[in-house]
């Protein structure tokens, strides 16, 4: 039985990108089949690429972000640079830049000036606040748009508010970059046209906050930081077991309420009690909701109050570590770990989220060195060994 094609098969991306937010959305446009072409500077290249030396001696925030590219180290401020560059983006299908507000614009590679001179393109300007307005060109990392979009405000404790673990506005960019390109191409399809797609992280962020912000825009208050905890959901928090570990255990309606007081807790008449019957009453009475919860569960091992949960159909969860994660028995009963090839051998990587059964594997390609495809891409556009050498003997790849 024959399997699909990757879907982005013959698709070409040409990227200047650098930290997480462009990265990682060409990186899923990669791991679907597209080619895609990564430029960097000649000095060092993308800047992840000297975040950390974890992976084995590269930086960690690069190889998750950079498998299956081909790396064009070239100096866009030399014209002969920027020449190669606009010669590969004339052959491409998509172009994606997160330079700084304007930046690419003054190198004319922006999406509207790109668009208009190659209808087919797809053109993606990813940005930290938008093209226009008062915050345009301000400096726009992760963690400052965390703050600008409110989630630091609703993350954390009562006392203390903490961003994100994760970059969470740079993976919001991303994903919208993602599938922005997909929408795109799909319109082009049907129409022949490309186009730009803009992206700004505080938007994308936003619109993650949207249970939050709706719900104070609308007439509630700003839902409280509540740690582990819901703000209007209870009970909903960690509870420590008898071995010492911390399970999480949610409570989304009153029918497991009734579940958990009659089949772990042992007290059925908590069911129809007036303070704990309704969600509403078990939010007021929060402390001796949660007091209830934990005393049994303090009597209970990890495995033997997540065997009683599970069998009461009352939802729950390990609070695992980054080290358990990796070693998650339903991500390895799934087989979704593959090894990627890098400059400093195999490493081990996720498959990517997006399965398509009877399709064809995701393409996990290996981590590029700076400067990898240098040569084979400036002899793909047409340049002598000769004006290459020359390049490099000025300093303007690498």
């Amino acid at each position: 039985m024959s399997t699909h094609p990757l879907p982005l098969d013959g698709i070409t991306v040409v990227a200047i990108e650098q930290a997480v937010a462009a990265p990682f959305a060409t990186r899923q446009l990669a791991d679907l089949g597209a080619r895609v072409i990564k430029i960097e500077r000649p000095d060092g290249g993308d800047f992840a690429r000297g975040y950390d030396t974890a992976a084995r001696g590269l930086a960690s925030h690069f190889v998750w972000c950079n498998r299956g590219k081909e790396s064009l180290a070239i100096d866009l401020k030399d014209p002969r640079g920027l020449a190669v560059v606009r010669r590969l983006v004339a052959d491409a299908d998509v172009f994606v830049q997160n330079l700084a507000q304007g930046a690419a614009a003054r190198l004319g590679l922006d999406a509207t000036t790109l668009c208009a001179a190659h209808p087919r393109l797809v053109a993606v300007d990813i940005s930290g606040y938008g093209a226009d307005g008062p915050y345009a060109h301000k400096r726009a990392y992760d963690m400052l748009v965390q703050c600008e979009a409110g989630l630091v405000s609703v993350t954390g404790t009562p006392g203390q508010p903490v961003k994100a673990g994760v970059p969470a506005a740079d993976i919001a960019a991303a994903m919208y970059a993602f599938s922005g390109v997909l929408a795109a191409l799909l319109r082009r399809a049907t129409t022949g046209l490309g186009g730009p797609v803009e992206i700004s992280m505080l938007e994308a962020l936003t619109e993650w906050m949207g249970h939050p912000l709706h719900h104070r825009m609308h007439g509630g208050e700003t839902p409280a930081r509540a740690g582990l905890a819901h703000p209007v959901i209870a009970p909903y928090d960690a509870f420590e077991t008898a071995d010492g570990e911390h399970l999480l255990l949610s409570v989304q309606n009153d029918r497991e309420w009734r579940r958990l007081a009659e089949q772990v807790l042992g007290r059925p008449e908590l069911a129809d009690d007036p303070d704990f019957a309704t969600n509403t009453a078990r939010t007021a009475h929060r402390e001796r909701t949660d007091a209830v919860v934990a005393e049994v569960l303090a009597t209970l091992t990890t495995q033997e109050a997540l065997a009683e949960l599970d069998a009461a159909g009352v939802a729950c969860a390990r609070l695992n570590t980054v080290a358990d994660v990796a070693a998650h028995p339903q991500l390895a009963a799934r087989d979704r770990w593959r090894e990627v090839e890098s400059p400093v051998g195999p490493l081990r990587a996720m498959l990517p989220p997006i399965t398509l059964p009877g399709g064809a594997e995701p393409r996990m390609g290996a981590v590029p060195a700076l400067g990898e495809h240098t040569e084979a891409l400036l002899r793909a556009a047409g340049m002598t060994d000769e004006q290459t050498s020359e390049l490099r003997r000025d300093g303007v790849i690498a």
